[in-house]
């Protein structure tokens, strides 16, 4: 059995962790800079150690992480959970998000009558085909 290493690419750490399903993935939410180590932005090549805290942006959600130990492959989800420790106000934030989520309103709910039926978009076109004939704006009439 290998022993892991010291350091290593944080690209590969966040794929390795199971942050992100791909490396090129991983590299291209650090270039756009959704992606700091100890507060500080951070290239992909940047090394990581054991104890950095780590925070990271996936789509609406932001986490931050302590790193707790380094694996040269990618594993199974439960192993790559044992490479990080989210921290409490992390988890606290993505609850208050996942609460705010559930209470707010169902966005079709705030259209008065919803998506048109086959049976009305047909009827709006036989109409627009009616009207349209007698409604023509030309100048030889």
């Amino acid at each position: 059995m290998t022993t892991p290493p010291e350091s290593m690419r944080l690209d590969k750490w966040l794929w390795c962790a199971r942050f992100y399903k791909t490396r090129s993935l991983a590299v291209e939410e650090i270039g756009k800079g959704r992606v700091t180590v100890n507060g500080q932005a951070a290239k992909a090549a940047r090394d990581l150690r054991a104890g950095d805290r780590v925070t990271l942006r996936q789509g609406p959600i932001v986490r931050t992480v302590v790193v707790r130990a380094l694996s040269s492959y990618r594993g199974p989800a439960p192993v790559a959970q044992q490479l990080y420790e989210e921290t409490p106000e992390s988890i606290a934030e993505r609850e208050r998000a996942a609460q705010a989520r559930r209470l707010a309103p169902e966005p079709a709910a705030s259209l008065r009558e919803g998506r048109p039926t086959k049976r009305d978009r047909r009827s709006m076109d036989r109409l627009q085909h009616d009207w349209g004939d007698r409604w023509s704006a030309s100048l030889d009439d």
